[in-house]
C-alpha cells in the first residue's frame, strides 16, 4: 500500500503544558491529532458552557489540529465495579455523576463534529486501595477471569450507554486500562462481542495488555481489537516480573512491545486508526515534551 499513511496523534496531557502552550507544542513535534481527558489551566470539558466548548474547537483548529475523541474526566475509570448492583447501580451517586459526565462528552462531540467519546470500563477489586488483591491472578491468566456477574453488569451498563450513542450519532471508545476489565485485548473481545453494537470501539493499548500477561498482543491481539480500532494509545514498557507487577516504562521501540509487527500488521490492513503517542517514561532532561519528541523520533 505505497500511498499509505499512519495518522498521528498524541495524547496532550503527557506535555503538562497549559491547553494553549500544548497545542502549539504538539503540533510542533509533528501531531495530527490529539485527546486529553483533562487540562492543566481548565476545568474539566463537561463542566464547560457551550462558549468554553467551542473556544476549545477554536483553539485546536487554530493550531491546525484536530479532535478525534472526547473525554470528560474517566468516566467510571476508578469506580469498582464490585460496588454496583446489577438493579441498583442508579443507587451509586458516583455512577450516575461519570454516567452524566459521558453523556455530557457526548453532547460535546456533536457540538465540535468529533465521532467518538471514551469511556473506561470499571476497577477490579482491590484496585486504587493499594490492594491489588487481583493483581496474580490477573497476570497468570492473561488479564483476569470476568465473572458471569461482573460481565452481566457490564453489558448493562455500556448497553445503557450505547443506548446513549446512538441517539448523539457518536461512537464510544473503551479504554484498555491494566486496572480496568477491558485490560486485555481478549477481555475486551468477550465484552464487545456481548454487547454487538456497531458503536463500541476500542482505543487499543498494546503496551497495557502486554503488562497484563497478554504476551501475543501484536499477533492474535491485532485480531481480537482489528474490527473495533479507533485509535491506538502508544508507549513502551519493560516487563521485570508480571506477577509482582514489576514493570519500568521505556521511550517506544525500547520495551518488550513488538511495534514493526504491529504497525506493519495496521498498515497490511488498511487500518485507519490514530497512532497517538503518550510518553510515561522520563527523558534525561526530565522534560515530557523531549520525552514525547524521542517517541515520535522512534516512531519514524
Amino acid at each position: 500500500m505505497p500511498d499509505f499513511r499512519f495518522k498521528l496523534g498524541m495524547f496532550l496531557n503527557e506535555l503538562q503544558m497549559p491547553f494553549e502552550e500544548g497545542l502549539r507544542t504538539a503540533r510542533e513535534i509533528g501531531a495530527e491529532y490529539v485527546w486529553f481527558d483533562s487540562l492543566k489551566d481548565q476545568p474539566n470539558l463537561a463542566a464547560m458552557s457551550d462558549d468554553q466548548i467551542d473556544e476549545i474547537g477554536e483553539q485546536v483548529a487554530r493550531n491546525d489540529l484536530k479532535l478525534f475523541m472526547v473525554a470528560t474526566g474517566s468516566p467510571f475509570k476508578k469506580i469498582h465495579l464490585s460496588d454496583l448492583g446489577l438493579d441498583s447501580m442508579n443507587d451509586n451517586a458516583e455512577f450516575r455523576a461519570d454516567l452524566d459526565a459521558l453523556v455530557r462528552s457526548m453532547e460535546i462531540a456533536n457540538r465540535l463534529n468529533v465521532g467518538a467519546v471514551l469511556a473506561y470500563t470499571f476497577a477490579w477489586p482491590g484496585e486504587y486501595v493499594g490492594k491489588k488483591a487481583t493483581w496474580p491472578m490477573r497476570w497468570l491468566t492473561r488479564g483476569g477471569v470476568i465473572a458471569e456477574v461482573d460481565m452481566e453488569k457490564l453489558v448493562k451498563v455500556f448497553s445503557l450507554v450505547l443506548d446513549r450513542a446512538e441517539e448523539h450519532d457518536v461512537d464510544v471508545v473503551l479504554s484498555m486500562m491494566p486496572w480496568n476489565y477491558t485490560n486485555t485485548t481478549g477481555n475486551f473481545r468477550l465484552l464487545a462481542e456481548r454487547l454487538n453494537s456497531r458503536r463500541i470501539k476500542v482505543m487499543w493499548g498494546p503496551a497495557d495488555n502486554m503488562n497484563c500477561g497478554e504476551k501475543d498482543v501484536a499477533t492474535s491481539g491485532f485480531i481480537n481489537v482489528r474490527p473495533y480500532l479507533n485509535s491506538l494509545h502508544l508507549k513502551d514498557l519493560h516487563v521485570i516480573d508480571g506477577i509482582q507487577l514489576n514493570f519500568e516504562y521505556r521511550p517506544i521501540g525500547e520495551g518488550d512491545v513488538d511495534f514493526p509487527a504491529i504497525l506493519q500488521n495496521l498498515k497490511s490492513n488498511g487500518s485507519d486508526v490514530v497512532l497517538a503517542s503518550a510518553t510515561h517514561f522520563r527523558s534525561e532532561s526530565g522534560s515530557p515534551a523531549e520525552a514525547m519528541r524521542i517517541n515520535y523520533a522512534n516512531l519514524n
